[in-house]
């Protein structure tokens, strides 16, 4: 098979160097291109992310070379090397939408890790195992952009992973109301220990607009298209609560879930949980776990320490379901904030965009 050119914009951020690393061996996918600002363009990126490489593993030497361009100013040269890119930059929302459009109508579609475009109602936001059908909405987002391959898909927040998975197979059932409360990992904030000592032996109660994102976001997934947009679902009601805590990397979860009608049993939910396959799993993509939803049976498990690198990172892993008194349930659960949830989560919707034959040439 012929492998398909990639771009990485804002590659010298953290998420940014999760794609880079991510890209190395892969099976579809060769790194042609990064892009950053204008004071990284012009150098090796060996060099650009020289104090700043935060990643486990090292540099992968395909990258070493590779001069970083101007991701603002170098679209047209990127989009004529590539045949599509990653996006992964810092910047303000309204110039992160105006960028990855230039992209998308230089003819180069974009699969986002940004939440700039989460909620424009014709760019698919998309859990490969959950929502597979909102990439269809891609012909009239084509439709009003003016391209013909053209497009931007996004991934979803890095914190719903941790528990939309979990009730997703649980809809049929008809939940009410949910009410989570999010652990998230450090590296969500782009950092690392040694560049936040602030969080050493701390615990932040707050995170920027994150509450409101873990409320409303499973909502689009769980939407349907309809005249050419998604339209968010109505329920069910989610409240949130999201706080920073002492961990390098797994967004862990407490979930409290109530039913409209008679409860399914504890078993009904594990089966469900055990069975539950997306297209993912049906398409064998590279990057997709063998099992999306993992189930510990022991009391003080799922850990982050522990399992958040299942399956590469890329599955989901619960624990702790139990009646509550309450809600009808409670359980825990637990993603790799960088992998399931940001920079692995796109590559997966980017396999899925490439079996589906949204990105031929």
């Amino acid at each position: 098979m012929k492998k398909y050119k990639v771009g990485i914009i804002g590659g010298t951020g953290m998420v940014g160097q999760r794609f880079v690393t991510l890209m190395e061996n892969h099976p579809w996918f060769q790194l042609t291109a990064i892009a950053a600002s204008p004071r990284s363009a012009g150098k090796r990126y060996e060099d650009a992310v020289a104090n700043r490489w935060a990643m486990k593993t090292p540099i992968p030497a395909e990258a070493k070379d590779i001069v970083v361009l101007d991701a603002a100013a170098d679209v047209e040269k990127i989009a004529g090397m590539v045949d599509f890119v990653f996006c992964a930059v810092d910047m303000k929302k309204d110039e992160i939408r105006a960028l990855e459009e230039r992209y998308a109508k230089a003819e180069c579609p974009v699969v986002s890790n940004n939440s700039a475009h989460r909620w424009t109602d014709d760019v698919p936001m998309v859990v490969p195992e959950m929502n597979p059908q909102h990439l269809e909405v891609i012909a009239s987002q084509r439709q009003r952009l003016g391209t013909k391959r053209g497009f931007i898909a996004v991934k979803s927040n890095c914190s719903i992973q941790s528990y939309a998975p979990a009730l997703h197979p649980l809809l049929k059932y008809g939940i009410d109301k949910v009410l989570v409360c999010t652990y998230q990992a450090i590296s969500g904030a782009g950092k690392t220990f040694e560049r936040w000592p602030e969080m050493v032996d701390n615990l932040i109660p707050y995170i920027g607009g994150e509450e409101e994102k873990s409320e409303q976001e499973p909502l689009k997934v769980w939407g349907k298209v309809e005249g050419g947009k998604i339209v968010k679902a109505e329920g069910p009601a989610i409240t949130a609560q999201c706080l920073r805590v002492p961990v390098s990397d797994g967004h862990t979860a407490a979930v409290f879930v109530s039913f409209k009608g008679e409860k399914p049993s504890i078993e009904q939910i594990k089966a469900d949980w055990a069975a539950f396959k997306g297209r993912a799993q049906e398409l064998e993509l590279p990057s997709a776990p063998k099992q999306f939803l993992h189930y510990f049976e022991e009391p003080d498990r799922p850990q982050a320490k522990l399992d958040r690198e299942l399956e590469g990172g890329m599955a989901v892993s619960l624990g702790r379901l139990r009646e509550d008194t309450q809600y009808d349930y409670k359980f825990v659960g637990l993603s790799h904030n960088t992998l399931r949830g940001a920079a692995g989560g796109a590559v997966l919707l980017a396999e899925l965009l490439c079996a589906e034959g949204y990105m031929d040439r």
